[in-house]
């Protein structure tokens, strides 16, 4: 192990209160087992997106790469402490919040090329859901989103909900780094009707840096519908695109869409 990065600690915000997914919601999660409504991964993982922003900058969104897992809940108004260390060619990153390990991963610059377009097939998010099971999420099923505009406002609003304080996206007209795995979230709640669920992992390859007054898609497909200790997981490999033309990362993208005990 090497050296390691200065800590960056975040009074952890839950942006999903109101959302469909009802794990978010203080009383539906606390039937889980859990103190109260998660922050979602997704967000966790933006907090954890600043340490390799830091270490290597505008390059890191065009060339990098981060693998994130979130193991314990992060609750809104607590105190997340991202940490660092240089470690197998790049950095290992874990989120401790309450004394507990939330989350570990790890960050490189393997300048991964991107694929090729017609090797993600392109569909439109469907008109209706239905509910989400093997077989509306039966593998090899393709996911499309209805396409996000990044505007300004959205750009602010996003940083100041991540509570990230690096200058570097607003300054440079750049859009979040953790923006990428939520549109993969997107990919499920665009497309099947979802009880309470759980993001437990991502790993975005970066090919580009999407920027302010980019139209963001998505491609994915499901490549594996499993169960585990009870709960009910699905995969998902998906390419991010701006303007339907330009890969902004690949994004291989795992959650728990039916939780044990859920009928």
């Amino acid at each position: 192990m090497g050296a390691e990065l200065e800590a960056y600690s975040v009074v952890a915000y839950n942006t999903a209160h109101a959302s469909e997914n009802k794990i978010h919601d203080d009383a539906v999660a606390q039937r889980f087992g859990f103190a109260g409504g998660l922050v979602p991964g997704v967000d966790v993982y933006a907090y954890m997106a600043h340490l390799p922003v830091a270490r290597w900058g505008r390059d890191f969104l065009q060339h990098g790469s981060l693998e994130a897992r979130f193991l314990k809940p992060v609750y809104d108004g607590e105190t997340a402490t991202v940490t660092a260390t240089e470690a197998d060619g790049g950095l290992a990153i874990e989120v401790k919040s309450r004394g507990e390990l939330c989350a570990t991963g790890h960050a490189a610059m393997p300048h991964t090329p991107a694929p090729a377009l017609d090797a993600f097939e392109e569909v439109a998010a469907v008109a209706e859901r239905v509910p989400a099971d093997e077989v509306s999420l039966s593998i090899g099923r393709r996911l499309g989103i209805k396409p996000l505009a990044i505007t300004a406002e959205w750009a602010a609003r996003y940083i100041e909900d991540v509570r990230e304080r690096d200058p570097l996206y607003l300054r440079e007209g750049l859009s979040h780094a953790g923006q990428l795995p939520r549109l993969l979230n997107w990919a499920l709640t665009h497309n099947v009707v979802l009880g309470p669920w759980i993001h437990v992992a991502s790993k975005t390859d970066h090919f580009a840096a999407a920027r302010i007054g980019d139209e963001l898609t998505v491609r994915a497909k499901v490549t594996a519908n499993y169960e585990k200790k009870g709960h009910r997981f699905v995969d998902l490999d998906g390419l991010v695109l701006a303007n339907a033309t330009t890969p902004v990362a690949r994004i291989a993208h795992t959650a728990i869409y039916r939780p044990r005990g859920v009928a």
